[in-house]
């Protein structure tokens, strides 16, 4: 399995401050909101990661996580020209792919909860087909839309639906086989000019391979892509860090944690930024003499960006 972060746009919505920056590399509390899209990649057991960013970004993303050496995973970037929508990140990532299945995650989604990571590495092991994941919102004609049954089998799917059949949104994390690649060379452009991700999933929907999991209670979906709710995504992720004592998405404990690095590896990651309390959380787990009893005890608590045993 392969992963990609789509992380390119024009980042309008959060002008002026993205006159100069992608926004996927602004601040979310305490950390780059990039990794938190990452994170999530690495918790399903994905190691071999591509970037997609504007023409001009992708040196910046490079400055920022290198080739991905430092966490034990491989990182690789390729430019869009032109956001035209999210389907065209498996035009310009074919090569990539190759004959692998692929997980795609928008770079601005932050998601959270206990028991996410099962969910994802359940998704991301056992997969046929497509795999979306819902989450319920009060307004669900904002986003896409999909309706199931009771036993959980999709039924329809629509993008921001005057009449929504369902309250569950179709949040911008997704699963697919290697025929995903073919089936976005096919897609047309819609009425507003872009490619739709709804539609690559009413061809699996068509085709009897369209499953969902459901985020309930307990979740958090977080779409970071505006002025509100950055600040807010801040003071969320700012909350929980503050009153747990761990950090979400810290992606140097991830990688020491799936055993990608060593402790001496996330030591010296910490001590590179010992003059803020990122660094010096890092070289405290680092320290600490009974590391696999530490993880045994937290490894239900989400605060950790949602580690659990498999």
């Amino acid at each position: 399995m392969k992963g990609i972060i789509l992380a390119g746009g024009s980042g309008t919505r959060l002008s002026p401050s993205t006159n100069c920056i992608n926004k996927h590399l602004l601040a979310v509390y305490d950390k780059p909101m990039i990794y938190y899209p990452l994170s999530i990649l690495m918790l399903s057991g994905i190691k071999e990661i591509m970037i997609i960013s504007t023409p001009e970004d992708i040196s910046r993303f490079e400055k920022l996580l290198g080739d991905g050496s430092s966490l034990g995973i491989s990182l690789h970037y390729k430019s869009q020209e032109e956001p035209n929508g999210i389907p065209e990140a498996f035009i310009v990532g074919e090569e990539f792919i190759g004959k692998d299945n692929v997980t795609l995650i928008l770079g601005d989604n932050i998601f959270y909860g206990q028991g996410l990571t099962n969910i994802l590495r359940k998704a991301v092991r056992n997969h046929k087909g497509a795999t979306i994941f819902g989450y319920r919102v009060k307004d669900p004609s904002r986003f896409g839309v999909v309706e199931f049954d009771e036993e959980r089998k999709v039924v329809s799917i629509e993008e921001k639906p005057e009449d929504p059949k369902s309250d569950f949104a179709v949040t911008g994390l997704y699963v697919y086989d290697n025929r995903v690649v073919k089936i976005a060379k096919k897609l047309n452009f819609s009425a507003r000019g872009e490619l739709e991700i709804t539609d690559v999933n009413k061809k699996y929907l068509e085709d009897g391979q369209l499953g969902v999991e459901l985020l309930g209670r307990g979740f958090a979906w977080l779409d970071a892509g505006t002025h509100e709710s950055l600040f807010e995504s801040s003071e969320f992720i700012k909350n929980i860090e503050q009153r747990q004592g761990f950090k979400i998405a810290c992606i140097e404990e991830i990688a020491f944690y799936m055993g990608y690095i060593s402790k001496h590896q996330l030591y010296e990651a910490g001590e590179s930024m010992k003059k803020n309390d990122y660094g010096q959380y890092l070289m405290e787990i680092a320290n600490r003499k009974h590391v696999q009893q530490y993880w045994d005890k937290i490894d239900q608590n989400p605060g950790l960006g949602l580690i659990e045993n498999e």
